[in-house]
């Protein structure tokens, strides 16, 4: 179907905004969906509504799953609840609630991603150590930085809009050089 001049350019501006936003689509599309903890940690699912602001939800204990009724296009991140280090689902970080086909829910299974040894190693200091004893201890200096450096969403988010616009950014690229 022919488009009207600037059409294309405006649709493409819009897809755009909504990669550097990462909000949830205000769709009302039903998407079932069943979370699945798979982690021996308490799990926070966080919900990113139309502008963007997270909003927790209800945790899952470890090996437990709770069914959810969520719509197409809304996005999920999942968190430890203790430490609020960012969790995986289905092997990336963000969630996407899609099209159930035949009426069957779509699984969202949370697991624990690969901790570099120093990511893991500074989980558990924070653990053991009170944070206003953290200058205390006998170790390299930058690693106090690193210490109090505490996992947060809103970075996480930032990091995350930042590389889902940039890929955007190149299939919509890609797609011109094969014009």
């Amino acid at each position: 179907m022919p488009q009207r001049p600037g059409e294309e350019e405006e649709e493409e501006r819009e897809r755009e905004d909504a990669a550097r936003r990462l909000c949830s689509v205000n769709n009302r599309e039903p998407s079932q969906v069943i979370f699945c903890n798979r982690t021996p940690r308490l799990v926070r699912p966080v919900w990113l509504d139309f502008d963007g602001k997270p909003r927790p939800y209800p945790t899952l204990k470890p090996g437990t799953g709770r069914r959810m009724y969520s719509y197409l296009e809304h996005l999920w991140l999942f968190r430890d609840a203790r430490s609020d280090d960012s969790l995986l689902v289905n092997q990336t970080e963000l969630f996407v609630a899609t099209r159930n086909i035949n009426e069957q829910p779509i699984f969202a299974n949370i697991t624990l991603p690969v901790f570099t040894l120093k990511e893991r190693c500074l989980q558990v200091i924070r653990t053991l150590v009170k944070p206003g004893n953290y200058r205390e201890l006998d170790i390299v200096r930058s690693l106090y930085e690193d210490l109090e450096d505490y996992p947060d969403i809103r970075k996480d988010l930032q990091r995350l809009s930042v590389e889902r616009h940039n890929g955007l950014r190149n299939r919509i690229s890609d797609r011109r050089e094969e014009s």
